[in-house]
């Protein structure tokens, strides 16, 4: 299971130097590649494999000089990893720069149409889709709006897009919301995946609307709300892909993982001496089961910061190598003790049978897991890479089988409708946990 991408626009003085501190604000929604493109009077692309760091070590950014940049980070769910983004698309004698996070559900069939239509494809991402059918909707409309509502009605699935064409930005996010976009106004007009990265140059954000489109130019913007579906917002978001700093949808990623941690609790008990959190991300549903439930909360588990986040990195060999990189326990916290072990979601278990494993060689008597979200079941197709059941290890089976595989002495997760109270949103899309998928992404 792999993360999605961080995208981010600007229409404001240096606007390359903000976008690039923006990235690094947005790295841990992907690792693989970071990319910025401006325009100065052509659109100039500056992307790489790595980290944002490593991609913009050499002084690219002081020879990037505008007033208006997309950038992106990225974390393949679709196409080769080795492509980059911002990338350019090209059609109908225009070409565009593209970031987007998401996955589009129909991007083979419309793929298909558009080559049947003479479009030449030149990556093998999705994202590049978005830019051709915008383009070629904008030569029949010559309008940026009404462009942009028609590639709405044709493209199914996740985005949450920007385009950087004409001494122009249009942004946009789709008509059901399921990747998050916040926008900004301060000394220029500013957009990120997470309000965190907005909020390093304004005070104020907002969420942008599903459906809607803005449109940038130096000194001008205009925005509108051009459709709207049923809101169906990521709940891995709460649960483990936002910074905790980021508010998503009017609702405060750290707080509603901390009233996870409450419910589960309340849902599944444990006899323990101490609660213990699979940092960083289970920390503050470690927190909230300790509030609730009167078993004091311990660092048990010290990360290793300098080493990246496990979830996303490629290729199982290096995931199991970094989990002993990255965690140690704390023997003088867990020996002779009944542990309480805390995180956000268990997906493959190789992690958590590891670090069962850890606690119990420095001493746990016990180890009780806690997961403070449902079992991942199902596939995701809006821009979550799960591309097979298989893959996941609560897809067959019950949670006695989990237990037995991680190692643990008991085993809970919260329940969807836990989930639920602790987000305090109705309109989530939980199609990984229950497999009923929104209808709008596979509508034809």
């Amino acid at each position: 299971m792999r993360e999605k991408c961080g995208v981010f626009a600007a229409v404001t003085e240096n606007a390359p130097r903000k976008a690039y501190y923006a990235l690094m604000a947005l790295q841990h929604r992907g690792q693989e590649s970071a990319g910025i493109s401006v325009w100065k009077h052509r659109i100039r692309t500056v992307s790489g494999r790595g980290l944002v760091s490593e991609v913009f070590r050499n002084g690219e950014i002081a020879r990037l000089r505008s007033g208006m940049a997309i950038a992106h980070v990225r974390y393949s769910t679709s196409g080769s990893p080795t492509e980059t983004q911002p990338l350019e698309a090209a059609c109908c004698g225009k070409t565009v720069a593209v970031a987007h996070n998401g996955t589009l559900t129909n991007f083979l069939p419309l793929r298909r149409h558009y080559e049947g239509l003479g479009a030449r494809f030149r990556h093998s991402v999705d994202s590049e889709l978005l830019g051709i059918s915008f383009l070629r909707h904008f030569r029949e409309t010559g309008d940026e709006f009404e462009a942009m509502g028609a590639v709405f009605e044709e493209v199914r699935g996740a985005y949450s897009v920007a385009f950087l064409f004409d001494g122009k930005i249009l942004v946009a996010r789709d008509p059901v919301g399921f990747r998050p976009l916040s926008y900004g106004r301060g000394d220029g007009h500013y957009f990120a995946s997470e309000d965190s990265a907005l909020r390093l140059f304004v005070d104020e954000t907002r969420d942008v609307r599903p459906g809607e489109v803005f449109l940038l130019s130096e000194g001008e913007v205009e925005n509108r709300v051009i459709a709207r579906e049923r809101h169906h917002h990521c709940v891995f978001e709460y649960i483990y892909f936002a910074r905790p700093d980021s508010t998503i949808d009017g609702v405060n990623v750290y707080l509603a993982r901390v009233r996870m941690g409450q419910e589960l609790a309340k849902e599944s008990p444990a006899d323990g001496d101490v609660v213990v959190a699979v940092p960083d991300s289970g920390r503050a549903a470690a927190l909230g089961f300790s509030q609730v439930s009167g078993i004091p909360y311990s660092e048990g588990l010290i990360k290793n910061r300098y080493i990246g986040r496990t979830f996303i990195t490629p290729g199982q060999f290096y995931r199991e190598l970094k989990v002993r990189l990255k965690l140690s326990p704390v023997k003088e916290v867990v020996e002779g003790k009944s542990v309480v072990l805390v995180d956000d979601s268990i997906v493959r278990g190789t992690t958590m049978r590891r670090i069962v494993a850890m606690l119990r060689k420095a001493g746990a008597r016990k180890v009780h897991v806690r997961v403070a979200s449902p079992p991942i079941r199902y596939p995701c197709y809006m821009g979550v890479d799960i591309p097979t059941r298989h893959e996941l290890i609560a897809a067959f089976g019950g949670v006695e089988r989990v237990r037995k595989a991680i190692g643990a002495d008991s085993l809970a997760y919260l329940s969807v409708e836990g989930l639920r109270r602790a987000v305090g949103m109705k309109n989530l899309c939980t199609a990984c946990l229950t497999g009923e998928y929104p209808e709008w992404a596979f509508k034809v």
